[in-house]
């Protein structure tokens, strides 16, 4: 179960990295484009703000949780963030709503980040109580073994 639940983990890390990086990437050809932009409005900030929380959660809770609660939670947190991101970022775009193509640099990240959280989804979802037991069981063996062995 470590095992899962530290690939998870670092996953939702990778992903937040990239989440984080793309919208620096954003920012910056905001700030040196000439055009002017309309402030987000402060639901949009909050709901930006609420969906950043989401993988920074799951980085701990991959870790704290037990197997059936961290399964549901990778499960459901990838389902949302993965729908959302890739609503957002591929939609818009491609039905000519309201703004510009994205940013071809923002697709390729979007791309990134759509795959890890599907990645996140898949782990999650085949992983079994199985490999969940048989490494809780190793973990109480190993402590056993180094006391043994002095």
């Amino acid at each position: 179960m470590r095992e899962t639940k530290e690939r998870l983990s670092v996953l939702w890390i990778f992903a937040l990295l990239n989440y984080l990086y793309a919208d620096v990437v954003a920012l910056f050809a905001i700030a040196g484009s000439r055009n002017s932009f309309e402030p987000l409005s402060p639901w949009a900030l909050m709901g930006s703000a609420v969906l950043m929380e989401i993988p920074i959660a799951m980085i701990l809770a991959c870790r704290l949780l037990p197997f059936r609660a961290n399964r549901l939670a990778n499960i459901i947190a990838g389902g949302v963030i993965t729908l959302v991101n890739g609503f957002l970022t591929f939609v818009p775009p491609l039905a000519g709503w309201g703004r510009p193509p994205a940013f071809p640099e923002y697709l390729f990240f979007a791309t990134i980040e759509t795959v890890c959280t599907s990645v996140i989804i898949w782990q999650a979802w085949t992983w079994s109580g199985v490999e969940a037991t048989v490494s809780s069981e190793r973990m109480v063996r190993q402590p056993e073994a180094g006391i043994a062995s002095s």
